[in-house]
């Protein structure tokens, strides 16, 4: 018996199992909830990135449609927005804080507190876990919030009403914010507002949850397109937002000295043949943590738009429209290996996993496909 090959193959299957446990996330999803497509509240699957293995997802808490989460760096917390009951017992639309037991995914619910303003629509955390924003979409405001030492968000530090209106009568006769992030740096926090035509720009104080209009206060986006969603390129350079009601994206050069966005380029985030056709509507951009490609998940067309991305300069390319396997992508998210992206499909009650060729950026269906009902947003935990 050859004990040395042996103890190598034990070895090596140590080490193996080892980059395997590393791989393992938890992922989650939030949801619209309402009798017909019989969604719950927040949803956990467990995902494998080296072998892509997407399991069935379990119900992680009961919750009012909790559509966009954003998990505390700490790994110890989730942040939703969504329907809640206010400590002093009054209902209606908010954030709620829960706690992440680790070992199974599950959600306990810490707390709630009110959004002030209508329709709640995008939550984010900053990078110190000390602050959390949102977006509402209904009466075009976005809040702030402390985030405690357990996790528990404080009544809204700072609110902040925008006003004014755009091109489009329907959709544009007020404001209607509709996303909020903060930049790499963590000073600034960047609220896309539909209404408006503009990227309103906050400064941001973790310290006390608190934020201040900046100077210059807002970046503005091509009339009447309507921006949604943005990302940064990982260099910090360069910031790109789409478009929700013109079907394009949008690229800014970013200066990081003073929260600056100056317009590079719009590029259509649909094939040649369907520009200019109505029905469609734009929902979520990504960028790769390489900073070669640019993704955008197209509704109604049910596709994903892949850009490549110039580095010098941020410009976009678009190489692929790649059918999203569901009905109405909202959200789409990529593991933070960056070979793997999940769609959330909010009428087909689905979501889809893509493998991410790492050369082009190109996306191709792994052929797995998980009931998610209501499925509005896809974030990911890696699991220790």
């Amino acid at each position: 018996m050859n004990f040395s090959l042996i103890a190598t193959a034990f070895a090596f299957a140590l080490i193996t199992s080892a980059a395997v446990a590393g791989d393992n996330y938890l992922v989650y999803f939030g949801t619209n909830t309402n009798a017909k497509n019989g969604s719950k509240g927040i949803y956990v699957a467990r995902f494998n990135s080296s072998s892509g293995d997407l399991a069935k997802p379990e119900l992680a808490v009961e919750a009012g449609n909790p559509g966009f989460l954003s998990i505390h760096p700490s790994k110890k917390y989730l942040y939703a927005i969504g329907d809640v009951t206010t400590p002093d017992g009054k209902k209606g639309g908010g954030i709620s804080s829960f706690s992440i037991e680790a070992n199974t995914g599950k959600l306990t619910l810490l707390n709630q507190q009110s959004a002030i303003g209508s329709g709640p629509c995008h939550v984010n955390v900053d990078a110190t876990g000390k602050m959390a924003v949102l977006a509402n979409y209904g009466s075009g405001s976005v809040a702030s919030y402390a985030i405690g030492a357990e996790g528990k968000v404080s009544e809204a530090a700072s609110f902040i009403q925008h006003e004014g209106s755009s091109l489009d009568p329907k959709r544009q006769k007020g404001p209607h914010a509709h996303s909020v992030n903060f930049s790499p740096d963590n000073r600034f926090v960047f609220a896309c507002d539909l209404g408006l035509d503009k990227v309103l720009i906050y400064k941001v104080d973790p310290a006390t949850g608190k934020m201040t209009p900046n100077e210059p206060a807002f970046a503005k986006t091509p009339a009447g397109g309507g921006p949604r969603h943005l990302a940064f390129h990982p260099s910090g350079k360069f910031v790109f937002v789409n478009n929700e009601m013109a079907m394009t994206e949008t690229v800014f050069a970013y200066d990081t000295a003073n929260g600056a966005m100056t317009e590079v380029q719009t590029v259509s985030t649909l094939p040649e043949a369907d520009r200019g056709k109505p029905g469609f509507s734009t929902a979520e951009t990504l960028a790769h943590p390489n900073g070669k490609n640019v993704y955008v998940s197209n509704r109604t067309h049910d596709t994903i738009a892949v850009f490549n991305c110039d580095p010098a300069t941020g410009k976009l390319t678009l190489i692929q429209n790649v059918p999203v396997e569901g009905q109405i992508p909202r959200n789409i998210c990529l593991d933070p290996t960056g070979k793997w992206l999940i769609a959330a499909h909010q009428n087909s009650g689905t979501a889809a996993l893509f493998n991410v060729e790492a050369e082009s950026g190109k996306l191709s269906f792994t052929g797995t496909k998980i009931e998610v009902p209501g499925s509005i947003c896809v974030r990911f935990l890696a699991v220790d």
